[in-house]
């Protein structure tokens, strides 16, 4: 998105229409009309104006702008880029988008495509991009824009310990185009050489024998700050969240079982690399 674009339309959410508020006050504080805020952050009057109407969402870039331009020092705009974000998540995602950035442990089983929190932003766009009912160039970037930021869970101290098993389908399965298919299998092979993940891959031949443990779906079973544990599953677009804990051992049995089913890490790799292209 350039300076000049509006802010998102969509639904405008208890944050948004308090940072609306806080623009307008902020503003007539100033003694700016709208169309002198928008010149000095890049944008139109009618997206100002938009902003503080609530006909449209606000964006993170013109988060980002507030804070320079009206902020005076207070950080408002800036700590609201967080809420933002999740008042424009699909509902279903919206109940664990803020648990999965506080777990210790998080194991991770995917079926169709590579999961969210390893995709590249260009895999992501293709992806959301694709989907239906069909979103709007800005929808699809915010969404990818707030998929990118989940990645922060990888780096956060202390360090989240995080297992991820793929169908070898999912690696299979070109989004895009083959070459950003083959830079996302890249960013899988960059994300194993951290400490604190571990890739395993589900061959395609693991239902050969008649056993098969992933064939119910993915799932995600994780490890709560109070070392409880959790398991969170989309459906369409639908979600579940599973705090029972003698469901949640079920699951736990059957992620385990789907872990002894893969190849070990070492293979995993390899096969990654093989479908690179990176191996002869």
């Amino acid at each position: 998105m350039t300076g000049s674009e509006s802010a998102s339309k969509g639904y405008v959410g208890p944050t948004a229409r308090m940072i609306a508020e806080m623009t307008r006050k902020l503003r007539l504080k100033k003694g700016w009309s709208q169309e002198q805020l928008g010149k000095a952050m890049g944008y139109t009057a009618q997206a100002v104006s938009a902003l503080e109407t609530y006909t449209h969402a606000v964006s993170d870039q013109m988060l980002q702008k507030l804070e320079k331009h009206l902020g005076e020092g207070m950080g408002f705009f800036e700590a609201a880029r967080v809420p933002v974000r999740l008042e424009k998540l699909p509902a279903q995602f919206k109940n664990w988008s803020l648990e999965e950035q506080k777990v210790l442990s998080l194991f991770l089983y995917t079926a169709t495509v590579v999961h969210g929190l390893f995709q590249t932003e260009e895999y992501a766009k293709a992806l959301i991009g694709g989907g239906y009912p069909p979103l709007s160039e800005q929808q699809v970037n915010e969404l990818v824009e707030i998929r990118m930021g989940r990645k922060a869970l990888f780096d956060r101290k202390p360090l989240p310990h995080i297992e991820l098993i793929l169908e070898e389908a999912a690696l299979r399965r070109t989004i895009g185009s083959a070459e950003i298919m083959r830079r996302q299998l890249l960013f899988l092979l960059e994300e194993a050489e951290r400490d604190n993940v571990t890739i395993q891959v589900l061959p395609l031949d693991c239902g050969l024998s008649g056993k098969h443990a992933g064939v119910r779906g993915g799932m995600t079973l994780a490890e709560t700050p109070d070392h409880d544990r959790v398991v969170y599953m989309e459906i369409q677009d639908e979600s579940v969240l599973v705090s029972d804990q003698g469901k949640v051992s079920t699951y736990a049995q059957r992620y385990a079982k789907i872990r002894s089913q893969a190849l070990d890490p070492r293979a995993s790799l390899g096969l990654i690399k093989q479908l690179a292209g990176e191996n002869p």
